[in-house]
């Protein structure tokens, strides 16, 4: 097909490969500021988490007897040490956001101005509805007005034709509908080279001589006017700073799934961002859209090498953007997160299998960090949040490992699995003690720690200046909240199993490549729900076979209960919320729906109804 293009004339801007093996500064950067209290906050976040996880190690090291730990009690210890300290972590995380809600932001002062791209990556997205975010975003920024200026730059990777011509078409079409003084560009590469950190870089390394700032989005990303220009404010006032992200909120969500994701970024989520923010200060995180970027200091800081493999060929750095954040601070730029901005939205996949789709590449890439956390010059902070986003998986083999052994213990004594096994065998590793009433404080201790989040979350709502009306009034609030809270115990088990074989999938080179997301999901059949969930399904049969023989805990019921349940629960959660149930677990945005969300709707359909009549563009859509 032609080359077609619509571009300002060319920036060059070298972004050379960073070495990660030598130490990098760059010299730009200006002289690092004194941090208000971070360390403190790192002291009231990290310290009651370890002495937690001491304590609990010291109970259960009595329980355990006095004859010495043997290597499967210090095993068992060691598992549930391990998720101790991270359920500990959160909440301590939780509660630090909680008082830090209560206090008041310094208002920003005057913003020099500033020239900024905003860049959205696409790859075989629907035209319509990406270009119809990106005119909102256009439209909305030039009715706030202000000091900056701004230009969207949809910069394609898609590989079919038929897609592209319908992009071609698209933007077409929103040239000639967009209001006077709005600028959108677009192209599309021949080759779609090391995907979206080549699309990204191909971008600095062309036109970002020219814009101090880029604002990256993601295809499903809608930010408003006052939340981009907020994020601008920031970076203007900020000469220091490299990165500064904003925490999207999920929209869009139609599906019994996805709108327990929604209710449960919208309301606990915002403590738990706040918390992080405190205690990172300027050395935050990038979740790589919804975040705006000094470009000289990215170029500069951030371009990727690739890494070798064990088999010497070369591989892409995939979740690129911890790796650009550590790499940003490394060079002395700091990374804020900005947690208090609103109108900053993203979707979630629809479905329990979209999500564990999506969840299988953010493994490969998550687990790929720990080959990173030897870089030279990383700051200890951004070392954690790369070892923290491989930990979030690896808790789920060790969830795992601990609920086949509490299965095997039984319920003490006799009523024991391990009571299959020969007594006498020299062999046979000697298991602990677990009585009924330990097996017991111990789950409720996990299920406590799991739970004391979303219960703090609810202290949220009136920290946030907002009201239980706003959600519907108490009672449907309420019912939301039991709503989540039995839906996320039910799915929570699924889950374990599923990022369990994502782990494996990654370690034994099952999971490859890194395929587009699926945003509009899908209805699955029978036959893809049992094969997808036959591990959970035999895991719990096997559970409740054992306690109807009496050799397993009844306190493991909701867990294999979940594991049984795995397939229906599966189909749940595609169902589509319409008509009486729409507005179930509804956030503030479903209930009184923010006018960029309404903008974005009007012009996406504006712009199918303008491509309907065009072969090309109808079939792309599709």
């Amino acid at each position: 097909m032609n080359d077609f293009r619509v571009m300002p004339p060319l920036a060059p801007l070298d972004m050379p490969e960073q070495d990660l093996d030598a130490y990098y500064a760059d010299p730009k950067a200006p002289p690092a500021r004194p941090e208000d209290r971070v360390a403190l906050w790192r002291c009231v976040v990290f310290i009651p988490a370890i002495l937690a996880t001491i304590g609990f190690i010291w109970i259960m090291w009595d329980w355990f007897g006095d004859d010495g730990i043997t290597w499967v009690e210090g095993t068992l210890l060691g598992l549930m040490s391990f998720n101790v300290f991270w359920l500990c972590l959160t909440v301590t995380t939780v509660l630090l956001g909680i008082g830090s809600l209560t206090q008041a932001l310094k208002r920003p002062g005057h913003s020099r101005p500033l020239k900024v791209a905003l860049l959205m990556p696409i790859y075989n997205e629907v035209p319509w509805y990406v270009l119809g975010n990106a005119r909102s975003m256009l439209e909305e920024l030039r009715a706030r007005g202000g000091p900056h200026e701004y230009a969207m730059f949809i910069l394609s990777d898609t590989r079919d034709d038929a897609i592209a011509r319908a992009e071609q078409e698209s933007i077409r079409s929103l040239q000639a509908t967009l209001s006077p003084g709005l600028r959108i560009y677009y192209r599309r590469r021949a080759e779609n080279t090391d995907r979206k950190v080549g699309n990204i870089t191909d971008w600095v390394q062309n036109w970002g001589a020219d814009w101090p700032a880029m604002l990256v989005l993601d295809a499903d990303s809608l930010m408003s006017g006052r939340a981009i220009g907020r994020l601008t404010d920031a970076l203007a006032q900020d000469p220091g700073a490299g990165l500064i992200q904003s925490c999207p909120q999920l929209i869009g969500a139609n599906t019994v799934f996805s709108r327990m994701q929604q209710f449960a970024n919208g309301v606990y989520g915002t403590a738990l961002a706040e918390g992080l923010a405190r205690w990172t200060g300027q050395e935050g995180n990038y979740w790589g859209h919804n975040a705006i970027i000094r470009t000289e200091a990215f170029a500069a800081s951030a371009g990727l090498p690739h890494l070798r493999s064990f088999t010497g060929r070369d591989q892409l750095i995939m979740s690129h953007d911890f790796v650009e954040a550590g790499l940003l601070r490394r060079a002395g730029w700091g990374v804020r997160v900005l947690p208090r901005i609103r109108g900053s939205y993203e979707e979630t996949p629809p479905t329990l299998i979209d999500h564990i789709q999506r969840d299988r590449r953010w493994c490969q890439g998550n687990l790929q960090h720990l080959r990173l956390l030897s870089t030279r010059g990383l700051r200890t902070a951004s070392r954690f949040h790369m070892f923290h986003g491989a930990m979030s998986y690896l808790a789920s083999p060790i969830w795992f490992a601990l609920l086949v052994m509490w299965a095997l213990m039984g319920q003490g004594g006799d009523k024991s699995v391990l009571t299959y096994f020969r007594p006498d065998n020299p062999l046979m590793p000697a298991w602990p003690e677990m009585t009924e009433a330990r097996h017991v404080l111990i789950i409720a201790l996990m299920y406590s720690l799991l739970l004391l989040p979303k219960l703090l979350g609810i202290l949220v709502v009136p920290l946030t200046r907002s009201r239980f009306a706003e959600y519907g009034g108490p009672w449907r609030f309420a019912l939301s909240f039991l709503s989540e809270l039995a839906l996320s115990v039910a799915y929570a088990p699924i889950l374990m199993v599923q990022q369990m074989i994502a782990v494996f999938r990654t370690v034994f080179g099952l999971q490859s490549g890194w395929s587009p997301q699926q945003r509009e999901g899908g209805r699955y059949g029978l036959g893809t729900l049992l094969i997808c969930h036959a591990l959970e399904t035999a895991s719990g049969i096997l559970l409740v076979a054992g306690m109807a023989a009496g050799l397993v805990s009844l306190w493991l019921l909701p867990i294999a209960g979940s594991l049984v349940l795995a397939v229906p629960l599966s189909a749940l959660s595609g169902v589509s919320l319409k008509g009486l149930v729409s507005k179930w677990m509804g956030t503030k945005e479903l209930w009184r729906e923010p006018p960029i969300t309404q903008a974005a709707r009007h012009y996406r359909a504006e712009l199918k109804l303008a491509l309907e009549g065009k072969p090309s563009s109808q079939q792309a859509a599709e």
